[in-house]
């Protein structure tokens, strides 16, 4: 996920994505040791999309107290 599709989700929608990232990390530590994961890659990517997410929704909320 980039930062333009990122731009085009709504509030309510990077709350939903990042709750759905977070159960994902969630899933591939529980994966990770029940079993063997192929791609660890896997654990950084959705870290980083987590981040990027936060980020716009920190950018928004203070774009917005600043325009009041």
């Amino acid at each position: 996920m980039d930062m333009r599709e990122i731009r085009k989700l709504g509030s309510d929608e990077i709350d939903i994505e990042v709750s759905r990232l977070r159960r994902r990390l969630f899933d591939l530590r529980t994966q990770m040791v029940t079993e063997k994961i192929q791609d660890t890659a896997q654990f950084g990517e959705a870290k980083k999309d987590i981040a990027r997410l936060l980020t716009e929704k920190r950018a928004r909320q203070t774009a917005g107290s600043t325009a009041e």
